[in-house]
């Protein structure tokens, strides 16, 4: 089984970041276990941030993990 199958708490991040990063709303939260929701709306508030000082596309790379 690959890594990032298995760290729910990783994944949740990235893709609450990348929720984020995309203007979607925080309501799109797929996770009702409390410590995925947490992990997944601390990427999804980081991706907010990015998103209004302007790290959008290219310059906002960095800040994801290879899928």
């Amino acid at each position: 089984m690959r890594r990032q199958k298995r760290d729910m708490n990783s994944r949740a991040y990235d893709r609450g970041y990348r929720a984020g990063v995309s203007g979607r709303s925080q309501e799109v939260c797929p996770h009702t276990e409390e410590e995925h929701r947490q992990n997944w709306l601390t990427g999804w508030r980081e991706g907010r941030c990015d998103q209004w000082d302007g790290l959008t596309g290219v310059s906002g790379v960095h800040k994801l993990r290879a899928v």
